[in-house]
């Protein structure tokens, strides 16, 4: 919940222009040319930022200490290599008034981040670490562990597209067009899974999750591109709409990430195992004459 709040916070900034109301970093020396509010939200920005840090050391401790598989250990180290990488990049970015490359950077390795942590909480909880997963047949092409991975990859494309128009290193048109391949590619996904594994409630859910998120993703991403690219092309000065609809786009994007890589997960967790079964029992026998 800290991560994704730390998104919200990040993207209300941004929206804000407010990237630059603290001056200083890692100090919080407020930028006077800034209005009072900004500073605001650049304060909030980096009091959750200081929370997130505090809680992912914390959770790579424990995880570090209590955990006995060595790749969990691993993957809470790289979660918090991930927040300390994105700290500094935000604080890079404001010491040199925001490089468009560098600031795309830390706001994707907040997405990440928050991957991460969804992928920490699913690794270690109850239902997945005491219960056997129910393997399921995949003979089709692609396998639904490949469209799953694949959903993964343009999604996290799609995030960098947009962090990329959205701090001005790119035009609308590749964030745009490339929104129609991923919802070509998550629907297809989704509907893979809900016509042949619907009664696998660790497949099933995910994916009606990653079904309901596109669709309100394209609402808020076209309700963005209005108010951000079309009335802003025509001089009309950034509102509440404007700023509610891409802060929402952000936040539902982050959602969207998270869910195909738990999707990804399940079902590498349901059918790879079945893959090594299927391995074992058709090898050949040899036959002693």
């Amino acid at each position: 919940m800290a991560t994704f709040a730390l998104i919200i916070a990040g993207a209300l900034v941004t929206s804000n222009s407010a990237s630059l109301a603290l001056a200083n970093w890692p100090t919080f020396g407020r930028n006077e040319q800034v209005v009072l509010s900004g500073a605001a939200w650049q304060y909030a920005h980096r009091l959750i930022a200081l929370l997130v840090g505090t809680l992912t050391l914390i959770l790579a401790i424990w995880t570090w200490r209590t955990d006995r598989r060595f790749w969990m250990k691993q993957l809470a180290m790289t979660a918090l290599g991930v927040v300390i990488l994105q700290a500094f990049l935000g604080g890079l970015a404001v010491l040199r008034s925001l490089p468009p490359v560098i600031s795309t950077a830390h706001a994707v390795l907040g997405q990440t981040s928050f991957c991460l942590a969804i992928a920490i909480v699913l690794f270690t909880g109850r239902r997945f670490v005491r219960q056997e997963p129910r393997a399921a047949r995949d003979s089709r092409k692609p396998s639904l562990i490949t469209l799953t991975n694949l959903s993964v990859l343009v999604v996290y494309v799609q995030v960098v597209l947009g962090g990329l128009f959205r701090h001005n290193a790119s035009n609308w048109e590749p964030h745009v067009f490339g929104a129609a391949a991923v919802t070509f590619i998550l629907i297809w996904t989704a509907v893979r899974v809900l016509s042949y594994y619907s009664e696998l409630e660790d497949l099933r859910r995910p994916a009606i999750l990653v079904l309901s998120l596109v669709i309100v993703e394209l609402c808020f991403g076209f309700l963005s591109f209005l108010t951000k690219v079309v009335w802003g092309l025509q001089g009309t000065q950034a509102g509440t709409l404007m700023i509610s609809s891409t802060v929402s786009h952000t936040a539902v994007g982050a959602l969207l990430l998270a869910s195909t890589v738990v999707l990804a997960i399940q079902s590498r967790r349901h059918l790879a195992i079945l893959d090594r079964q299927t391995v074992v029992t058709t090898a050949p026998r040899h036959v002693v004459a």
